[in-house]
């Protein structure tokens, strides 16, 4: 990399390279391994301009406001806050999700869900899918797109949370399609009169363990909702929380679709063999080859 002299903090006025490149260095300085994409991304959200602007007015003089904005981007950036909450927004599905720090940060693995739900259910076919701990409303208004025909029912404990899926499920034309439900996993359901009917449950529970906490990278630990990640000791108690509530729900040949941590499948299939109702059917793997999706089906008349 070319050596770069620092913009004087006194300095009113600086060029885009020159505010791109100091950018780079710091990011680079704090340990960010993407350091140049994402000096490119934050001065992209800066000055409001597409990439290929960024790219070709570098020399471009910056109003001393518009640096101010970028160097407190890059603050924030360099003190490992993700760059989704700082620029506000994450794609998925191919679509761009409203991101803030009441919702977990959508991740490409959890693609996989909307997926196999997609494969389960025929575009022409009315189904019932509810998605569980919803956070941000990604794995919903993805499936209530590719899905029009299927009702499809979101829960989240927190409301904060429901507020962002809510705003998402709007900027993506699917609001009057999804119906949202505050509540603690599939609890929000009792009283809605779907024992028996339920097609799919999808869910990405915490499912990171006590213990794993601590390790886990910086912009996860210090500014992802914890309560969206961590589930307990073991880091599969919701994944059986979820078994033993949702065969009241899931009609016969109905399934239950849950992300897991590298390492679970193997007490997942224990936990499915404990009660009674269910056959493990599927183990996805991503693409890295980690275990990443668990699919159960309900049996039984």
């Amino acid at each position: 990399m070319d050596a770069v002299a620092p913009i004087p903090q006194s300095a009113s006025q600086a060029t885009l390279g020159e505010v791109i490149a100091e950018a780079r260095l710091l990011l680079e300085q704090a340990g960010i391994e993407s350091a140049a994409q994402e000096a490119f991304w934050i001065m992209e959200h800066v000055l409001r301009l597409p990439a290929h602007r960024v790219a070709a007015d570098r020399e471009r003089l910056l109003s001393h406001a518009e640096l101010l904005a970028a160097r407190g981007l890059v603050g924030r950036r360099v003190g490992r806050e993700p760059l989704q909450y700082i620029l506000g927004t994450q794609e998925f599905c191919g679509l761009e999700f409203d991101v803030n720090p009441a919702v977990l940060i959508p991740r490409p693995e959890t693609e996989l869900l909307v997926q196999y739900v997609v494969q389960r259910i025929p575009v022409e076919r009315q189904a019932i899918i509810v998605d569980v701990c919803t956070g941000s409303g990604c794995i919903a208004v993805a499936i209530a797109r590719l899905r029009p025909r299927a009702r499809v029912i979101a829960t989240d404990l927190s409301d904060s949370s429901l507020d962002v899926a809510r705003q998402n499920a709007s900027r993506h034309a699917v609001g009057e399609r999804i119906t949202w439900l505050e509540g603690n996993l599939l609890g929000p359901l009792a009283g809605q009169k779907l024992e028996g009917p339920i097609d799919v449950i999808v869910s990405n529970p915490p499912y990171i363990a006590e213990a794993d906490w601590a390790m886990l990278q910086p912009e996860v630990r210090l500014f992802e909702p914890r309560g969206a990640l961590v589930a307990g000791s073991q880091g599969t108690e919701l994944h059986e929380r979820l078994l033993h509530a949702a065969g009241q729900y899931l009609s016969p040949g109905g399934v239950l679709i849950m992300e897991i941590g590298a390492g679970q499948a193997r007490a997942l299939r224990r936990i499915v063999d404990q009660i009674s109702g269910y056959r493990f059917h599927q183990l996805v793997y991503d693409a890295a080859g980690l275990e990443r999706v668990v699919i159960v089906e309900r049996v039984g008349a």
